[in-house]
């Protein structure tokens, strides 16, 4: 396809030719007194983020609570779960039903009952999406970074031919909210050198290292001179132009290393042996875990597989919430609990960590905080006649569930408690984005006070810098 063709182009430049055409130059720079990353408490040097991309709800997953099965003429307010509980490798702790996989795991892992997302007035995805992201609530005046982009800054690459900050999974053509995903999976004010490397389809991943299709070596590399030139021709001033050549030469270097490196075959998933790619062959999702392992092995940094977002797609769940439901666990489930088995079983848990996080969880009546009660709709009435109305339908900021595994996450902790009726929100140790931030920051050896200056002003890598990390669920 002419998207795929263009890919490599686009991913291996790391969005420079971006900021090129557009004449635009990053404006953050290196505070003097900026934090630096400190080895001494570091336990980890990768996260990948498996992402739930649409609102993955707590009480269907990984903190289930009373179940009622479906009958018609049932009552919404009755309906807090609809699938039953099912063990899990810690005692008395419950998973709802199609996540045995990821349950028989949980024993290596943390969860994390208790994270509360902010109220940011309407209850978007992409304002939730651009928060969790960044640790910033939107609007800001400063173009907030991705986590992502925050590490690769701080920490660079593992291995210089891997880029430091991968993404894969999410497809922008045809969503139709496609500018507001782009605008926080960015490097934002630390420039576009630090923007994702993008793999949209983990199946067609080895295409995005490799020339378009036809195009050979030597013509690929003319390419890029070809820029250079134009570059130098264009009438902008001579700094602007020095720093955009400066900025094009470095993603040309990082394109030609990584696809003259031995590690480009990390993205060619038909190397995988076979009975391994089934395993993880559950969906687009399954095979990026299974590319974010090999890129692991490989020596990447930051890796986010998302499930997609999509209005009204994957965890997006405003209709037919159990049905689908029960389809996305069986596409999430064996991929989770074999990523960690397979980087247990590689020795590379320990100094990696995976982290498992939605926007914002779901309820069947309830909008946003649990105060805020919404009238009832047709879209989801008060009595139920139709399997289409039995799930979680509704936006709900008041907990959500995020699990940790390996770079030092504590095996075996369950932090916080909900509430075992409604509105089932957090009752004990709330863990905000910043904080959470913080705690994935500090595994990493970034403090949360880290930052570049803008416009001769700090901006940080949590909120103000006032992010703290709790201790209590790491090593």
């Amino acid at each position: 396809m002419p998207s795929t063709r263009r890919s490599f182009m686009q991913s291996a430049a790391a969005g420079t030719l971006g900021m090129v055409a557009a004449n635009a130059l990053p404006t953050a720079r290196p505070a003097h007194g900026a934090a630096k990353p400190h080895a001494a408490h570091q336990t980890a040097d990768t996260l990948i983020v498996l992402w739930m991309a649409g609102g993955m709800a707590h009480t269907e997953t990984f903190d289930p609570k009373r179940h009622t099965t479906f009958s018609a003429g049932m009552k919404a307010d009755d309906i807090l779960c609809t699938f039953p509980s099912i063990d899990t490798a810690i005692d008395d702790v419950k998973f709802s039903q199609g996540l045995e996989k990821t349950a028989a795991v949980i024993d290596r892992g943390t969860l994390i009952r208790t994270h509360v997302l902010g109220d940011l007035g309407q209850i978007l995805h992409s304002r939730h999406q651009y928060h969790w992201h960044t640790g910033y609530e939107p609007p800001q005046n400063v173009a907030a970074p991705h986590l992502g982009a925050w590490i690769a800054h701080a920490l660079g690459p593992v291995n210089p031919a891997i880029p430091a900050f991968i993404d894969v999974g999410q497809v922008y053509d045809g969503n139709g909210e496609a500018e507001e995903l782009k605008a926080f999976q960015t490097g934002g004010c630390l420039g576009s050198v630090f923007n994702p490397f993008r793999v949209p389809d983990p199946r067609q991943a080895v295409n995005v290292v490799r020339p378009p299709a036809g195009m050979s070596e030597k013509r690929f590399r003319r390419r890029f001179e070809a820029v250079k030139q134009l570059i130098a021709a264009s009438p902008t001033p001579k700094e602007i132009r020095d720093a955009q050549q400066a900025a094009l030469a470095r993603a040309s270097d990082d394109a030609y290393r990584l696809m003259e490196s031995s590690a480009a075959n990390a993205f060619d998933l038909s190397l995988e042996p076979q009975p391994s790619y089934d395993l993880y062959n559950t969906s687009k999702f399954g095979l990026g875990c299974l590319l974010g392992r090999r890129l692991v092995e490989q020596g990447a940094r930051f890796i986010e597989v998302t499930t997609e977002y999509g209005p009204f797609l994957q965890w997006d769940t405003h209709d037919n919430g159990h049905t689908r439901l029960a389809k996305l666990k069986q596409e999430i489930d064996a991929p989770i609990a074999q990523l960690v088995r397979d980087l247990e079983s590689r020795k590379l848990l320990g100094r990696t960590m995976i982290v498992v996080a939605s926007e914002f969880s779901r309820d069947c009546l309830l909008e946003g905080k649990p105060e805020k009660r919404v009238p009832d709709q047709v879209d989801q009435p008060a009595v139920i006649n139709e399997l289409k109305f039995y799930g979680m339908h509704r936006h709900f900021t008041g907990a959500s569930s995020v699990l940790l595994f390996g770079g030092g996450a504590k095996p075996g902790l369950v932090y916080g408690k909900t509430a075992p009726e409604r509105p089932c929100t957090t009752i004990e140790n709330p863990i905000n984005v910043s904080d959470l931030h913080a705690t994935l920051f500090h595994a990493l050896g970034i403090a949360p006070d880290y930052h570049v200056d803008v416009e001769e002003r700090p901006f940080y890598v949590t909120q103000d810098g006032k992010g703290k990390p709790r201790l209590e669920l790491v090593s």
